[in-house]
């Protein structure tokens, strides 16, 4: 029975600390660092920099007049603004479409490499000290590089992240509530990164860091977003957040859209954990390391095997063990796991699940794992996405 008892306390360890208390540590430092230093805020005026602003588009013509005039409508000097669009192996035209603004540079081959290979060929046109990168099918808000630019006034900044917003409404789907409450948790837990050290990888719809601080990666990288802002941190300097720059987006149309863009970026975290060894140097790299291990390594390697660990050691355990703590565990996890099924036949049904979304999404978000694992154990990830439907009809 020792076996048992030590595999269920130390699996119920790690998905405490992971979920809750690496959250709660940084939350409660944070704010008693905050009380301590009780610094005024000094405003400084910002200078603008020149800056390069990188959107990638493939076969995105539905949305691209609209992101055209998002991207028209952005707040800032236009002789301080550069914009590129890359629509590499596009064929419905956006090329054409992005062309007939003429203060737009448009970069297009026949060839379609994946999103990193576009980037690495936008990056060779880009000669001012600040680039913002971007999504077609998400909008920013008007202060976006305004609010990121004044992060640069500060040496130490090698990056902002921006935070992402999916679209909410009174019709919005079960998926899109699911996905929007996920994305509320991240921006909390980016929040409290930076606040102790750094954002722990940025996301693609709206990220930025020094041009010179760009480090070219395989065509092959399949979450480029988190692997550049990352390498920026690996060379020493931090990475920002700066929630009022932020993209909006409307969540995935469907449950299996939802999946398979899920399954895609969980087989990415196990393919760039090879990418990023040096951040798993906690001599070299003491607090980032402590982040990206707890934050992100933790929860990618550990804590899927660690919820099948932590059931089937109960079960163990309350079948051999009149101790009522193991077996109220016991019937914890049975309710928990029931909820999550519940929430999943509501949620596939079409309709919202309320509060059983909350279970339903955090074993979806683990069962995407799982299956993002054995794709890429088999080798069957790939750079090149399919795009997903998105719940634009409202």
């Amino acid at each position: 029975m020792l076996i048992p008892v030590i595999l269920f306390w130390v699996s119920l360890s790690i998905l405490f600390f992971c979920y809750i208390g690496y959250g709660l540590l940084l939350f409660l430092f944070n704010k008693t660092m905050s009380l301590l230093r009780r610094s005024p805020n000094v405003v400084m005026e910002t200078p603008w920099m020149p800056v390069t602003l990188i959107i990638t588009a493939y076969n995105e013509g539905e949305v691209l007049k609209r992101k055209i005039e998002n991207t028209l409508a952005i707040d800032y000097p236009r002789e301080k603004l550069k914009v590129i669009f890359v629509t590499d192996g596009s064929t419905d035209g956006s090329e054409k479409i992005i062309s007939q603004q003429s203060t737009f540079t448009v970069l297009h081959q026949a060839e379609r490499l994946g999103k990193m290979a576009a980037i690495k060929r936008a990056m060779a046109q880009v000669q001012t000290p600040i680039v913002v990168f971007s999504d077609a099918n998400t909008e920013l808000n008007t202060e976006c590089i305004k609010k990121i630019a004044s992060h640069y006034t500060n040496p130490r900044t090698g990056g902002v992240a921006g935070e992402k917003k999916i679209i909410s409404d009174p019709n919005t789907s079960a998926v899109g509530e699911a996905e929007g409450l996920y994305w509320k948790y991240e921006s909390f837990m980016k929040k409290q990164d930076a606040a102790f050290n750094t954002v722990v990888g940025a996301a693609g719809e709206l990220f930025s860091i020094r041009s010179s601080l760009f480090v070219p990666l395989p065509d092959r990288i399949i979450l480029d977003d988190f692997v550049i802002s990352m390498k920026v941190c690996l060379q020493g300097f931090r990475i920002e957040y700066e929630p009022e720059a932020f993209a909006t987006e409307f969540p995935s149309a469907s449950l299996n859209d939802e999946a398979r863009r899920k399954v895609r970026i969980s087989a990415g975290a196990y393919q760039c954990i090879g990418y990023l060894k040096q951040a798993l140097n906690i001599f070299h790299h003491p607090l980032l390391s402590f982040q990206y291990i707890s934050r992100r390594v933790l929860r990618w390697v550990f804590c899927p095997l660690m919820l099948i660990v932590l059931l089937f050691s109960n079960i163990i355990i309350a079948s051999n063990d009149s101790s009522a703590l193991f077996k109220l565990f016991m019937f914890a996890q049975v309710v928990f796991y029931m909820l999550a099924f519940f929430g999943w036949r509501i949620i596939a049904s079409g309709s919202r699940a309320g509060i059983l979304t909350i279970p339903f999404y955090f074993v979806f978000m683990n069962y995407c794992l799982v299956r993002g694992c054995i794709r890429f154990l088999k080798g069957k990830h790939t750079v090149l996405w399919e795009k997903s439907s998105r719940d634009a009809a409202h």
